[in-house]
């Protein structure tokens, strides 16, 4: 079954007629189709190339047209192990591309199965578009068999929801579902169909993207001229401000936009975890992350700033410390797409609401037309300040006699793939990845928000999917990777080379650190080294490779033959046990006050590379100068 293409107007017209007609749609003829394929042709023509997903029996008439799809060279699905995996599959597909992720999967357990992966999303602002089978209409209601009100369950986490109850309605509402999940803040959003829905044939009459019309729902994307006023004459008389960056940066694709402001004002930059890689990390106005495990340095400047960009953000509390205390001598110029953010947790002296992007640029338009910009001392003073804390309370990597540390095996990975996409699991771990792998927009994939253990591998696995000719790395711990390692069997199926790194310390890692530093030392239920699989093994089991590596002298070769092997590898790399990740700002606490500086450390860190160019000082780590552009 084939839907015709759409051709214009036949009836006789003159040239000015035809002239006119040619910015009105085109007629499309009605075709006889069913519900089912009526959503998948819906897909394709939005754009979709790959879905993740677990069938079953409410969402069988779909994956039957489906079949049919793919059979032609259509989109192409990829079948997951288990449906939270699909989900984190099209997050991860989603955060790496900036296109709407899609998943399937079917009534009852197959539904609730993504609820983890829907709040996910929800939490970090991923698009995405989520498609589960129900029941039959006349059965909804009746406690059949494998249904569940996956509408009402979801509704506090996605976007917006939908029930299908006529087939007619389909090709509106993908086309609804796609607008809504990829505008304003992007979002998850559900579609729920009923099997008699997907079966039932209809005369089908397409919608293209960009025909859609929703009166009622239109995001603010442009500024407020006076509030971007204001904005700039806030930023022209600071002498301390600092850009603080989230990840409504990377949504909005503002990265150069923001490097353009930090520089022409010379403002120092500081990004959240969601944040980073929209700013480049080797740049010298770059502070890093900032909060709970952020930079010293960052985390200093925050409290001493007089105003603070906050720019995509949300002052989330493991960013803020005692929120009354956060930034408190500053002011604060808060730009964000979603007018609920703005004034949330902090009342800003200038609030912009607005695509980030398309502020920053009018900032910038604003600046460049009044020859506005930085005086040459107006920020001097503090950028030597942040440059002292910079020098006295580095990220430090330790280097033990007996064992590897996991700060010392994420920079070595760092080290042989410095460009590569990077997931990462949930705990120690993923602060450490996110304080020493410095890598570019969209390039960092972590759950922010809901803090989601198993996400790393099948997020990986749908960046893979995404960017095939691209070096995909999961960061995981041993704990994490054991949430959803399940979906090794996906890689082996379709050969998604996927490298997944263990840092395996035989605990759940951030677990211990909070029973060690709150709990008096009692380690209720968080050792797991007892049960942990061999992992040449499972991998073995799986048909993919695995290496497992226990001393220094095997690190860099074994991580070298990961990159090189054509396949899918777990690199399981045994680290220092009781390692703790710090710096740390405790609940409770304002950043300055923070436990575990390079001061307070008993190991000493990796030597400083200088530059045999330029002579400059680069962080260990660094592959090219950032002064000079040289391969160190």
């Amino acid at each position: 079954m084939t839907v015709p293409s759409r051709s214009p107007i036949s009836s006789p017209q003159t040239k000015n007629q035809a002239q006119s007609n040619a910015s009105l749609p085109a007629v499309v003829q009605p075709t006889r189709a069913t519900g089912g394929f009526a959503l998948l042709d819906s897909l394709q023509r939005h754009g979709v190339e790959v879905i993740f997903g677990y069938p079953g029996g409410a969402i069988l008439p779909i994956y039957d047209d489906l079949y049919k799809v793919e059979a032609n060279g259509g989109i192409k699905h990829i079948l997951v192990r288990h449906e939270q995996g699909a989900a984190h599959a099209a997050d991860g597909y989603a955060r790496a591309t900036g296109k709407v992720g899609v998943c399937f999967g079917t009534s009852g357990p197959g539904a609730t199965n993504l609820v983890t992966g829907i709040a996910t999303a929800y939490m970090d602002s991923v698009p995405m578009v989520i498609v589960t089978g129900q029941v039959p209409r006349k059965m909804i209601g009746t406690d059949a068999f494998q249904e569940t009100d996956i509408y009402g369950i979801t509704l506090p986490i996605v976007k917006h929801s939908y029930v299908v109850r006529e087939p007619k309605d389909m090709a509106r509402i993908v086309a609804e579902a796609f607008h809504v999940a990829s505008t304003g803040r992007p979002g998850p959003v559900l579609i729920d169909i009923p099997k008699d829905v997907a079966f039932e044939e209809f005369d089908y009459v397409p919608i293209e993207p960009g025909q859609v019309k929703m009166p009622g729902y239109r995001p603010t994307v442009k500024g407020n001229p006076r509030q971007i006023v204001a904005a700039i004459q806030l930023i022209r008389e600071s002498r301390r401000p600092l850009l603080y960056v989230g990840g409504g940066a990377i949504a909005s694709s503002a990265h150069n936009e923001i490097q353009a402001l930090a520089e022409l004002f010379q403002i120092p930059v500081t990004t959240t975890l969601m944040g980073i890689g929209a700013f480049d990390e080797h740049h010298p106005l770059s502070l890093g992350m900032l909060g709970m495990h952020g930079t010293a340095y960052a985390n200093f400047a925050v409290t001493d700033c007089d105003l603070l960009i906050c720019v995509g953000a949300r002052f989330d509390d493991r960013v803020t410390g005692k929120l009354d205390e956060f930034a408190s001598r500053a002011q604060v110029i808060h730009i964000d797409i979603d007018p609920a953010e703005v004034g949330k947790n902090r009342v800003p002296e200038v609030p912009i609401v607005g695509d980030v992007r398309t502020v920053l640029k009018d900032i910038l338009r604003r600046c460049r037309e009044g020859h506005i910009q930085g005086t040459p001392n107006q920020t001097q003073e503090w950028l030597n300040l942040i440059n002292r804390w910079k020098e006295e309370y580095p990220l430090f990597v330790p280097l033990h006699p007996d064992s590897i540390s996991p700060q010392e095996a994420i920079t070595a990975v760092s080290k042989q793939a410095p460009n590569a996409f990077y997931t990462t699991d949930v705990g120690q771990h993923q602060m450490w990845a996110a304080q020493f792998l410095k890598n570019g927009p969209r390039r960092w994939i972590s759950s922010a928000g809901l803090g989601t253990m198993g996400f790393g591998v099948p997020a990986a696995m749908g960046a893979k999917v995404a960017f095939p000719d691209e070096e995909v790395i999961c960061i995981s711990g041993d704990a994490s990777f054991q949430m959803c390692l399940q979906e090794l069997g996906t890689l082996s199926q379709y050969g998604i080379n996927v490298k997944t790194v263990i840092v395996n310390n035989g605990w759940q890692g951030m677990v211990r650190q909070w029973q060690q530093a709150f709990h008096g030392e009692r380690y209720s239920s968080s050792n797991m080294e007892v049960g942990m699989p061999d992992i040449e093994l499972l991998a073995q089991a799986y048909g993919i490779k695995g290496i497992v590596v226990h001393k220094r002298e095997e690190l860099a070769e074994a991580i070298a033959a990961m990159l090189a092997y054509p396949g899918p590898v777990i690199l399981d790399i045994h680290v220092t046990r009781d390692e703790n990740c710090y710096p740390m700002v405790a609940p409770g606490k304002n950043n300055s006050q923070m436990v575990g500086l390079p001061k307070q450390l008993p190991k000493v860190a990796i030597e400083p590379i200088y530059c045999g160019n330029c002579g400059a000082k680069n962080e260990p780590g660094n592959n090219f100068c950032p002064e000079c552009g040289t391969k160190l």
